[in-house]
């Protein structure tokens, strides 16, 4: 079936409202879950919700309250999220950066402590629909999946790095992990009883696999690094990059033994008025843009398209013509509906 945005967002803020989450951190969640599903995102959107409402039950995630200002030198600002919806938090961070940036040309946010931040590309245009370079890093200090390059032993988490640039037209919108896959992605091809495209993986041994399960055995395996078992050096440094801006700088991580789904995230916003600016910035990223797209394609049924520019018509068409969510999702959340006396979302 198939639903108007603002009926899906409508029907998630009132389930996590009904579990227990403040009416305006509901309101925000929801905004940018299903803005992930509208864009193509369907592994960090609603998908995310059974569990969000979950660890909100569990009183895993907290449902009151304002992140602790931890240090704030009006260009550089460390929270401690203390477990409130990650989504929220990161939201709330962009937007206090643009708005920093404004002032200063660029600013900094580092989060300790927060809960899952759902997809990244998600946020972007809060930046982007401002003229504003934004760059958005998140890793979760509690889990390990992610093997450095050469060892077998899993170190890190995907650790996701999306940068938003404006140009003269669309914004470009890069959102990428530092692992071929993303732990959500693993999660989804094991209950469909799937396989990976390709070797992703190794197992406890090191040899590679197309298996998610190999994640899940015990010994354990381990996703593999961007670039995989002949150039993941490629993703073990990005993996090191993501946990030094995320971790590094908001003081906290794996070094204090965090336990729990969470996330530690890094937000920095630049605006190009305050440099060269606004128009020589997107003069810039426009040309490069051009010669892009005018690079001829090695397939001619598929022309060089530039990064976000698919989930940005696909979030143009669910806006006109609603949206029909990946399969079991609906199923998954018809349950907290009856159990919350939530009204099911009407289909278009």
């Amino acid at each position: 079936m198939r639903y108007a945005l603002d009926e899906l967002k409508r029907f998630a803020a009132e389930l996590l409202a009904a579990a227990g989450l403040d009416v305006d951190k509901a309101v925000i969640v929801s905004r940018y879950l299903v803005q992930a599903d509208a864009m193509g995102h369907t592994t960090h959107g609603l998908a995310q919700l059974p569990d969000y409402l979950e660890e909100i039950l569990s009183g895993a995630m907290r449902t009151r309250g304002e992140p602790k200002v931890i240090s704030d030198r009006g260009m550089a600002i460390v929270w401690d999220g203390e477990r409130l919806p990650g989504v929220w938090l990161t939201a709330k961070a962009v937007e206090l950066a643009a708005d920093r940036a404004s002032m200063h040309g660029l600013c900094a946010l580092a989060i300790r402590r927060s809960h899952h931040i759902g997809c990244l590309a998600s946020f972007l245009p809060i930046a982007t629909d401002h003229g504003l370079l934004a760059l958005i890093a998140c890793s979760d200090p509690s889990a390990a999946m992610v093997a450095p390059f050469g060892g077998r032993a899993a170190v890190f988490t995907p650790d996701p790095i999306a940068v938003g640039i404006p140009t003269d037209r669309d914004p470009i919108l890069i959102d990428m992990s530092s692992s071929i896959t993303t732990a959500a992605m693993s999660a989804r091809l094991r209950r469909e009883g799937r396989r990976f495209p390709g070797l992703w993986a190794i197992d406890a041994e090191g040899r590679s696999t197309d298996d998610p399960n190999a994640l899940v055995a015990d010994p354990p395996g381990s996703l593999l690094g961007t670039g995989g078992p002949d150039h993941g050096h490629k993703g073990y440094g990005m993996a090191l990059m993501v946990e030094a801006l995320t971790q590094g700088l908001a003081g906290h991580g794996r070094a204090d033994g965090e336990s729990g789904w969470g996330a530690s995230v890094f937000v920095q916003v630049f605006d190009p008025e305050l440099f060269a600016g606004g128009a020589a910035f997107e003069r810039q990223t426009g040309f490069i843009a051009d010669l892009c797209e005018a690079s001829p394609p090695i397939d001619p049924t598929r022309p060089v398209r530039l990064p976000g520019a698919a989930a940005l018509a696909r979030l143009r068409e669910a806006e006109s013509q609603g949206l029909e969510p990946h399969r079991g999702i609906m199923e998954d959340l018809v349950v907290f509906a009856r159990r919350h006396s939530v009204a099911a979302p009407r289909s278009i």
